[in-house]
């Protein structure tokens, strides 16, 4: 192989069309209902989800789905609605409002299939319980850059809204509910993809503020009170409301990392994964993936390996910049590899999106450093300040895709070539 930094590129394709919507919605649609079929939706994926709905059912339905701003997909008898993320707006309000309504129109006669993905906890905002759009919006942008993992913040999200956390079910409580889900949760639960609209919630108003104390995120002392009194505690996974309520899971990292190695394997490459569910801080991150590769390297330096990583790391923002996990765990990564002549990486995140800026990630190579020094571009500085997109900005090194209408969470490869 004579192009690393291409055939990287080349297998984070392969993962993220291993979880496009068109491939994956078509073998779980539900069969039909007596009466009515509504869709619902929310992620950065649901519009795309809609669409592969209406081409392979196109029976007679209705529904609305929300998605990220610019994630559109044409669909003809579902409504599409872009809003806000990950800071929500009111226009995701709106249409959350819009949802519920449909859900509680709903006859025991009815189906109600959701479509989640990744993102639809900010986008499906509905603030209940005396929480204002704005209390939301701050508290959602002070849990984002505190490094909390996203178990933790979707934890704080569905005990502050009207929708979240199993309430969507409760309005649509008597019709049948079909989820099909494509997961960006480590582990794929069910509860915190997308806040699990229509599933129990195991954790309670008492976790929420221990999370908001312990990231020490100020808030109002009315929602402190309503937390401390357990008005706003979400249904239990064991509620008799969810006896009609089934989830598919659809398309995961694992199914992506699955598609990605078997290409690398068809090419010769010795092939190790770390699993689907690595988390924690991206820089830390970067570290173990450097011993742990460089382990595997010396257990056999004549053979060309690829070493895979699914998951979702955090950044904790202290500098300027706007941070991104999988830029923040490449330029750690490169620092401490320091221009070996023998590997490069790409990671990003399967959404096209990196953190809140518009590409995906990026891609390391031995010579990464080097230009990096000549074009006087101060790596280390840049790592401290949270400034990695201008890092790769400057070097030419960014991963740019667009909305990839998916989310399997993040993704990253390290690869090894020996010398020749």
């Amino acid at each position: 192989m004579t192009n690393p930094g291409a055939f990287l590129r080349r297998l984070f394709e392969t993962a993220v069309s291993a979880a496009a919507p068109h491939h994956v919605v078509g073998p779980y649609l539900p069969s039909p209902p007596a009466g009515r079929t509504v869709v619902v939706g929310a992620g950065k994926a649901a519009a795309a989800m809609a669409s592969a709905v209406e081409t392979a059912a196109p029976g007679p339905m209705e529904g609305i789905v929300v998605t990220r701003y610019g994630h559109d997909a044409p669909c003809h008898s579902i409504d599409v609605v872009e809003a806000g993320h990950p800071i929500p707006d009111a226009i995701g309000q709106t249409t959350a409002q819009r949802l519920l309504r449909l859900a509680k129109s709903l006859t025991p006669n009815d189906l109600l299939l959701c479509l989640w993905s990744g993102g639809g906890s900010a986008l499906l905002t509905l603030p209940g319980f005396g929480v204002s759009l704005e209390d939301k919006q701050f508290i959602n942008l002070q849990l984002l850059k505190s490094g909390a993992a996203i178990t933790e913040i979707n934890c704080v999200r569905k005990h502050l809204s009207a929708i979240k956390g199993g309430r969507l079910a409760e309005a649509a409580r008597g019709a049948r509910i079909e989820s099909l889900i494509i997961s960006d949760v480590a582990g794929d639960d069910l509860a915190v993809i997308a806040s699990g609209p229509t599933v129990g919630d195991p954790t309670s108003c008492t976790d929420a503020l221990g999370i908001l104390q312990h990231y020490d995120i100020n808030v109002p002392s009315t929602l402190t009170d309503m937390l401390k009194t357990g008005v706003s505690e979400t249904p239990w996974p064991d509620d008799p409301l969810f006896e009609k309520t089934r989830h598919h899971i659809i398309a995961s990292g694992q199914q992506s990392l699955t598609a990605a190695m078997s290409l690398a394997e068809s090419r010769g490459f010795r092939v190790i994964s770390l699993g689907d569910q690595i988390e924690g801080d991206s820089r830390e991150v970067a570290l173990n993936h450097a011993a742990q590769f460089r382990q595997y390297i010396a257990g056999d330096p004549t053979l060309p390996l690829v070493m895979f990583s699914g998951g979702e790391t955090t950044v904790t923002v202290r500098g300027q910049g706007r941070g991104g996990p999988n830029r923040e765990f490449l330029l750690a990564l490169a620092l401490e590899l320091d221009a070996d002549p023998t590997i490069w990486a790409l990671a990003g995140d399967t959404d096209g999106i990196d953190g809140s800026d518009d590409d995906a990630g990026a891609v390391i190579s031995p010579d990464t450093l080097p230009r990096a020094a000549l074009l006087g571009v101060d790596a280390k500085g840049a790592l401290e300040t949270n400034n990695v997109g201008q890092f790769f900005y400057a070097i030419g090194d960014n991963l740019t895709t667009g909305p990839t209408r998916t989310n399997v969470n993040d993704f990253r490869a390290l690869l090894y070539q020996p010398d020749t």
